[in-house]
């Protein structure tokens, strides 16, 4: 492991949009909660490194935070592929049985087209590797923090994916010299 590194995990704002959808990047976040953006925004270390996804929400997010983030492709969602944009009950009406049957394993299953969630950690892994010592302020998202717990916390993908991570959340973990140290999860 590298020197010691304070990773702030943020979860973006909401999406602007319909709930049950799989979104795309280029959802939009929903920025209205002016209490919630300031609460978040003083418990944020100043001057830190700070990192977000290449979608739209996360980018936003960040931008309302404040923060001057740099965009990594390794810290974005996990890529549900040919049923991105798609609605959840959509897709269990016209899959059925195929749709349901990803859901027993999905730490381990790929959608059509997409990658799972044991690619996104290996993903996460390769971009926490590139981050700096000391504060660095990761604006990403559900996927991406779950991603970063396994890591973190030697878990198994589904054992990770029990983790609840609400939109605006922060998570604190500490990487250290030679171990891990979790803070915080989704805090509010």
């Amino acid at each position: 492991m590298q020197a010691e590194t304070q990773l702030w995990l943020i979860r973006h704002a909401p999406v602007e949009g319909p709930r049950g959808v799989i979104h795309a990047a280029d959802a939009p976040a929903d920025l209205g909660d002016a209490a919630a953006f300031a609460a978040l925004r003083a418990r944020l270390p100043a001057g830190a490194f700070a990192v977000c996804s290449p979608a739209r929400r996360t980018r936003e997010t960040a931008a309302r935070l404040g923060l001057d983030a740099v965009e990594d492709e390794a810290f974005r969602e996990q890529d549900f592929g040919d049923w991105t944009g798609r609605r959840h009950s959509e897709l269990e009406a016209e899959l059925g049985a195929a749709y349901r049957g990803f859901w027993n394993a999905p730490g381990s299953n790929r959608p059509p087209g997409g990658e799972s969630f044991a690619d996104q950690i290996t993903r996460a892994r390769a971009g926490l590797a590139r981050l700096p010592a000391g504060d660095a302020v990761l604006v990403v998202h559900s996927g991406t923090i779950r991603a970063i717990l396994a890591i973190a916390l030697d878990l198994a993908p589904e054992t990770a994916l029990r983790f609840v991570i609400d939109p605006l959340s922060l998570t604190r973990i500490d990487r250290l010299a030679d171990a891990w140290r979790v803070v915080a999860v989704n805090g509010r």
